[in-house]
């Protein structure tokens, strides 16, 4: 096996999960991530934790959601016990297909998702981490051959995290201070209040209230109503197994009042339908992990892309929010991320001093 197999569980593990003796732990494997699984299941026995692993296909979900007839059980006892039991839930990315759900109604999706919103929550209250060991299909969906799209992966992955936490934690202060963000750009000039939230230094560690493996960015919620004014979103991506690019929103009063895409405009369409939640942005994000340098079409990587922000229409994180204030957190039953650069012309003002500029921060 190669080595950078073991040295990405050994991250997972102990940087980002922080996994100790006794722990629950929930493993949770797609297709093709077999071999990371096992370097993962070692470390965890070292550790002398618990370890319970589940299958996860993007095939046999479709086969399943097909088959049903849309009306799902809300939160069967059963899986919700296992997250509630759960100290930890490490994803491991892969698949064999990155488009197996295309051919399942929206409608069917939704409600699927609406139906296990309270899974969802239990398993975002754990020490959850997710990852992605890569695959044949993935590489083919960021176009790179395989063994380029593998030393992409680990270039992303196994990281100075230390390092990249203190440089990130300039901008974590910044926001946490600031009262009001600006994203300017072409086809872009967003405002939207952060007052009174908490920016997370997002350093692939629950240490830092962060849950992806790779990452690198600084992230923080925006006062819902506060939303106001355009934003373009041109980095290609894949939503709900459909091929999204160009999509431009228009905000008032933080809800979504018009839309457009230049492709996979229905896909867009249909996230907005799903509650009212996903009209209304949940996420601010920016990019700050230099080691991932162009998109691959996972959402994993390429919100993490220095020089890029990203938003999300609907749920946002209880992590950004202040003890006693949760409660006034953006609820949906979707989190779907959209990606623009910021490059020449574009700029982010905090409180309207520039912090970045044309894609580079002020201490670079």
């Amino acid at each position: 096996m190669d080595q950078r197999v073991h040295d990405h569980a050994e991250t997972l593990v102990d940087w980002s999960a922080r996994i100790e003796t006794g722990d629950d732990v929930v493993l949770r494997v797609a297709e093709g991530a077999h071999d990371l699984a096992v370097a993962v299941a070692e470390r965890v026995g070292e550790r002398g934790a618990n370890c319970l692993t589940v299958y996860s296909s993007d095939e046999v979900r479709q086969a399943y959601l097909r088959g049903h007839d849309g009306d799902f059980d809300d939160d069967p006892a059963y899986e919700l016990a296992m997250y509630d039991q759960a100290d930890s839930v490490l994803s491991l990315g892969g698949g064999r297909n990155t488009t197996a759900l295309a051919d399942v109604p929206g409608d069917r999706r939704q409600a699927a998702a609406r139906a296990r919103e309270g899974i969802r929550e239990a398993r975002l209250d754990t020490d959850w981490v997710s990852t992605v060991h890569p695959t044949r299909s993935l590489a083919q969906q960021a176009g790179m051959a395989y063994a380029e799209y593998r030393d992409f992966v680990y270039d992303a992955v196994l990281r100075d995290w230390e390092s990249l936490a203190a440089e990130m934690d300039q901008l974590k202060n910044l926001l946490d201070d600031g009262r009001e963000v600006r994203v300017v750009g072409e086809g872009t000039d967003l405002t939207m209040s952060v007052e009174n939230r908490v920016a997370v230094n997002s350093a692939a560690s629950v240490a830092y209230g962060s849950h992806n493996l790779p990452s690198g960015e600084v992230f923080t919620a925006p006062v819902v109503e506060s939303v106001a004014g355009e934003v373009t979103f041109d980095v290609p991506m894949t939503i709900a197994d459909r091929r999204v690019r160009d999509v431009t929103l228009g905000f008032e009063d933080g809800e979504v009042v018009d839309f457009a895409a230049g492709q996979g405009e229905s896909a867009i369409a249909e996230t907005l339908e799903t509650d009212a939640g996903a009209t209304r942005l949940g996420e601010l994000g920016i990019g700050m992990n230099r080691g991932i340098d162009r998109p691959t079409d996972t959402i994993l990587f390429d919100e993490k892309m220095g020089g890029t922000v990203h938003m999300a229409l609907g749920r946002a994180y209880a992590a950004n929010f202040p003890a006693g204030h949760a409660e006034k957190r953006n609820e949906s039953a979707v989190h779907v991320d959209l990606i623009r650069r910021m490059g020449e012309g574009s700029r982010l003002e905090i409180d309207g001093e520039v912090v970045q500029e044309d894609g580079v921060f002020r201490w670079e």
